[in-house]
């Protein structure tokens, strides 16, 4: 099946703007106090375009990020219509937020591997 270029490219301009536009409201445009410091560090859109998975980072303690994470599932319609709003689009695909684990796996991987290099004995 041959690849559309030019509908993979309009898939990546979108994807981009989702995320600069979801960005800069995470930043400061919602005003729910139960949303703490959250990065947004990617956008999945599913292939047909019609819903997107929007991975965030959360900082603080786990009460905080399941607050966040709550708040951020609320305000979705909200983001979404603001979005399409901004853009000038007509169809903007369903919004779902998902905390991004890769930070947490990350961290714990160099931590297993600290441990490791400590148990290694020097050889003589």
């Amino acid at each position: 099946m041959p690849i559309n270029r030019n509908a993979e490219h309009h898939r990546e301009r979108v994807i981009e703007a989702l995320k600069d536009e979801i960005s800069t409201m995470l930043e400061g445009d919602l005003n729910d106090p139960r949303i703490g410091l959250c990065t947004l560090t990617d956008v999945i859109m599913a292939q047909g375009g019609k819903s997107a998975r929007v991975l965030v980072q959360v900082d603080g303690p786990e009460e905080d990020v399941k607050q966040t994470m709550e708040a951020l599932q609320d305000a979705r319609t909200y983001i979404r219509n603001s979005v399409r709003e901004t853009l000038g689009k007509r169809h903007i695909p369903e919004l779902t937020f998902h905390l991004d684990q890769s930070a947490m796996a990350n961290s714990r991987i160099e931590e297993l591997l600290g441990r490791m290099k400590k148990r290694e004995k020097p050889q003589k």
